[in-house]
């Protein structure tokens, strides 16, 4: 990082959103539940065609425009554990606000797989990639969307659930909370996070025979928790933006 410092000078696009999806590099995860973080980057690239512009600083990114606002586009190559270590240096280099300008976009276990839920700041919640992004910037005050896996079947490893593909039942489900996903993004990058939470933290309502069903609140729940995933030395490409969307 310093010597990229060096090299390159200060940071210097002030006013820029930086977007960040979690995950794990290479084509043996690219569908698995973890990485729903990078299909929404994916799928934001694909849209606006934002193309890859490489590695640098741990991480794939790429820069564009999304609802005329400059945004850089962010994959960590790190494997999920270690996302903080590329996200602190874009968001030390590039100047980025994290309350303001920076967007994390996650799986969650305790989500209804095809649900996705918008929060402005709070924990980890148990999520291993959040707690080093968290970890490395000091802060939990930031925007993010979590997108909903679903829980682990009963005799399940969790590690082994998360690292494992979706059912095609379920993969319908989650494409569409993909482009859900996106939405939010774009609202909140248009100041309207108030009104993605009303949108999509809305719980599904349960009818009652015997009573009137309470007034349904815009509640937010609480942070996700995956997931120990399990350790590997493999190395792999990370795949090029828009190359592995929904």
């Amino acid at each position: 990082m310093l010597e990229f410092l060096k090299r390159f000078g200060k940071g210097s696009d002030t006013g820029m959103k930086l977007i960040v999806g979690l995950g794990n590099p290479g084509r043996k995860y690219e569908k698995t539940k973890h990485n729903v973080g990078f299909a929404v980057i994916d799928y934001l690239a694909e849209k606006y065609r934002i193309p890859s512009s490489g590695i640098s600083m741990k991480g794939e990114y790429g820069r564009g425009m999304i609802e005329g606002q400059k945004v850089m586009l962010l994959k960590p190559m790190t494997f999920m554990n270690l996302s903080g270590e590329s996200v602190q240096p874009f968001v030390q280099y590039y100047k980025i606000d994290p309350e303001q300008d920076l967007i994390l976009v996650y799986d969650d276990v305790d989500l209804e797989a095809g649900k996705i839920r918008v929060r402005q700041k709070g924990s980890a919640g148990g999520h291993n990639g959040m707690k080093s992004v968290i970890g490395r910037l000091g802060t939990d005050a930031f925007p993010r969307v979590r997108i909903g896996i679903g829980g682990k079947p009963a005799g399940w490893d969790l590690a082994d659930y998360v690292l494992a593909p979706f059912d095609a039942e379920t993969q319908k489900k989650v494409d569409n909370a993909v482009a859900d996903a996106a939405r939010a993004v774009e609202l909140i990058l248009q100041g309207e996070i108030a009104e993605a939470m009303n949108l999509y933290n809305k719980k599904d309502k349960k009818p009652r025979k015997d009573s009137k069903e309470p007034a349904e609140k815009n509640k937010e729940e609480s942070a996700a928790l995956p997931q120990e995933e399990r350790k590997t030395d493999e190395s792999a490409d990370a795949a090029a933006f828009g190359s592995g969307g929904p």
